[in-house]
């Protein structure tokens, strides 16, 4: 399946983590665009043609509840499924991303089957049981 992810987190690292798991998740002809905070993913937002957004609560300039929030107001963008990428495990937190407009919540650590499990109930597809891509060793992120 081939579609337009954009990864939102002001580490590198993550983000590159991130895409790793994507791809290694059976998502490997998805297109990334990448942003270090949520006034950067709306920049690029109104450039590029998004279908799914994963974004870090935790961000400088704008955080993921702000870029939710404002994603979600946007006639143009409302309809655009946002997974928050977050060690905020708290409820309460997980609960308040939810009630304004995030479409999931993964905690990290997190692994491919998590992110192809939750993207494919997102997108409506169904879970599906094949071998996931094996050019790397079993990880945990």
């Amino acid at each position: 399946m081939s579609f337009s992810i954009l990864i939102v987190d002001d580490s590198l690292p993550m983000r590159s983590v991130i895409k790793r798991t994507f791809k290694a998740a059976g998502y490997g002809n998805a297109e990334f665009r990448e942003a270090a905070n949520g006034k950067e993913a709306l920049e690029l937002m109104k450039n590029d043609w998004i279908d799914i957004v994963i974004t870090d609560y935790n961000m400088p300039v704008m955080n993921g509840l702000e870029l939710i929030k404002i994603i979600k107001k946007d006639d143009l963008f409302k309809d655009i499924p946002i997974v928050v990428v977050s060690t905020e495990g708290n409820d309460v937190k997980i609960r308040e991303f939810m009630d304004n407009g995030a479409a999931g919540y993964i905690t990290k650590p997190f692994t491919p089957e998590t992110i192809r499990d939750l993207i494919n109930n997102i997108l409506g597809e169904a879970s599906y049981d094949e071998d996931l891509d094996d050019s790397d060793e079993d990880f945990d992120f």
